[in-house]
């Protein structure tokens, strides 16, 4: 997985948020704040709502890395860089969480995770990631003779209602050369996609690891 898949409007608009928040600010300390039944509802509301979110990898949970620790990123909206080629037209039409995760060297890690409406269209999704990433994986280089890619399956786990693990090797004729490994997950109604990579072929890939990642990951969703 090639590393590189890795004004004065402003201030009106600036001016604009800062107007927009006095007034909004002014608006708010002129109503009574919540008390008593009331406060507590409001508490318990957001405290189910947070609780509901589904759980990311710790640092510590990727794949260990010989000279280097891991470090991760908070938590954002959205599709990562790194899968926007095989996988955003899969996940464009729901709403996508993920976290990033890089050493001091060449290894960078990622974990999007998606909630949908209910298992059957959970399960459906997982179903087009996999499919999707492989076809991904084994036509990227087509066309193109300076660019040669190779797939591996690498099996399901039985975690939850299952994970599955890709991985594919990409190397160019100027000499360059990545593996990633990359897994579906399931946990109900949540899905979770896991991706590693740095450079090298299929030999530098932690398979075993990844797999132990990848287990972590979808049984710490909920």
């Amino acid at each position: 997985m090639p590393k590189h898949m890795r004004s004065s409007a402003l201030t009106v608009l600036a001016l604009t948020a800062a107007t927009l928040g006095t007034t909004l600010g002014v608006q708010a300390h002129a109503e009574a704040a919540p008390t008593g039944a009331k406060k507590t509802a409001v508490v318990k509301t957001v405290a189910a709502k947070t609780a509901a979110y589904p759980r990311f990898l710790a640092a510590s949970e990727l794949p260990p890395h010989p000279t280097s620790a891991w470090t991760a990123d908070k938590v954002k909206d959205g599709v990562p860089e790194s899968l926007t080629s095989c996988l955003h037209n899969t996940l464009l039409a729901y709403d996508v969480r993920y976290r990033e995760f890089r050493t001091d060297l060449e290894t960078s890690a990622r974990q999007v995770t998606v909630v949908v409406g209910n298992d059957t269209k959970a399960a459906a999704l997982a179903k087009g990631l996999n499919r999707d990433f492989r076809a991904c994986a084994l036509n990227a280089g087509e066309g193109d003779p300076d660019i040669d890619t190779r797939y591996r399956d690498y099996g399901t786990l039985p975690v939850e209602e299952g994970a599955h693990v890709h991985g594919v090797q990409t190397s160019t004729s100027w000499g360059s050369m990545d593996i990633g490994l990359v897994s579906v997950g399931r946990d109900g109604r949540t899905v979770t996609v896991v991706d590693w990579g740095q450079m090298g072929d299929f030999d530098d890939a932690p398979v075993k690891a990844f797999k132990k990642t990848t287990t972590t990951a979808v049984n710490k969703l909920h």
